[in-house]
């Protein structure tokens, strides 16, 4: 999980996913909610992005439209150099197999009809990829790869627990040598005895096969453990962004601090300031003026009501951080 000066395998640019939203007895589309609101960033091979934020702030769809299981509004997403935003599904299918997704509920992502070895062979069949005997290999040894015995190619996904069928879920997304996978919160359905085992899998195949992920999840303490660097999101927009060392222990925006004061501390004698925030996040379909964060933050003043802030670099050389702050 290095990041160096190589071309960025992903960059995404000014990207936007608005849904509209079908108003009155004709059905007409009066509003639009603006789920991804204009986030840009990049992604080094090997590295691991990981991007935080409240239930609602966007994340989820942001990952789709990567993965172009959404069409995205407008904006570009660059694999590799390679404009994918607007491909047809047919012009998609080379890309597919570079990029991945892992979902956040291994039972519904998983189809209970088909046996574990159906499951892990499909993306080889949809992608032509090798005869029948040489698929069976493949499965036998990406089971192997992510800890689960050969026997379950003809067992169903019902008769694994849901640490062992998010392994399912992750021999499968690996079936085709990608190179970026999208983990959409992948652990938080899963007991936190078992997040753990999932994680290291997770680190563990990044280095043995190169991956890079843009890692999905609201707990800002899963994402420390497996990120190089963190993305704060809030009401579809990035607020901050910076390396993982620097967010957890040198926040500037108001609301990555009220997160990072969240993160239980296991010593019984350390005492933390907890940051409440009032009132509740806004809806998408109708955004705040002026800074989106201005509703919740105890810092806001009428420049903030009037004026959205945009990314701003803040320190210099290994504790550099970008926020879209007036008052940083």
């Amino acid at each position: 999980m290095s990041r160096d000066a190589q071309t960025p395998i992903l960059k995404v640019r000014d990207l936007k996913m608005h849904f509209p939203v079908k108003e009155g007895v004709f059905m007409r589309t009066g509003k639009f909610n603006k789920a991804v609101d204009g986030v840009s960033f990049e992604i080094a091979p090997g590295e691991t992005l990981g991007l935080v934020g409240e239930s609602g702030c966007g994340k989820s769809t942001l990952g789709r439209c990567i993965t172009r299981l959404y069409q995205p509004t407008s904006g570009e997403i660059l694999f590799q150099g390679h404009d994918i935003s607007t491909l047809s599904r047919k012009k998609l299918m080379p890309f597919r197999r570079d990029i991945q997704m892992i979902f956040q509920d291994p039972m519904e992502s998983l189809n209970s009809r088909h046996t574990v070895g159906d499951i892990i062979e499909e993306p080889l069949i949809v992608q032509g990829v090798g005869n029948s005997a040489e698929r069976k290999r493949r499965v036998l040894a990406l089971l192997d790869l992510v800890g689960l015995p050969a026997r379950s190619v003809t067992r169903y996904p019902f008769e694994f627990s849901g640490g062992q069928r998010q392994r399912i879920g992750i021999a499968r997304s690996i079936a085709l040598n990608p190179k970026l996978i999208v983990c959409d919160e992948p652990v938080s359905a899963l007991d936190v005895s078992i997040q753990s085992q999932i994680l290291n899998l997770l680190i563990d195949l990044q280095q043995e096969l190169k991956l890079s992920y843009l890692f999905i999840a609201h707990d800002l303490a899963v994402v420390k453990h497996i990120s190089d660097r963190i993305a704060i999101m809030y009401l579809g927009k990035i607020v901050e962004t910076g390396a993982g060392e620097n967010i957890y222990h040198n926040p500037n925006h108001p609301y990555t601090q009220s997160l990072i004061s969240a993160i239980p501390v296991p010593d019984p004698h350390h005492q933390s300031q907890r940051i409440i925030l009032s009132g509740d996040v806004p809806s998408p379909i109708d955004p705040p003026s002026g800074c989106s964060f201005h509703t919740r933050c105890p810092r806001a003043t009428d420049l903030c009501r009037e004026q959205a802030p945009v990314l701003k670099v803040h320190g210099a050389g290994a504790a550099q951080t970008t926020a879209a702050c007036h008052h940083i």
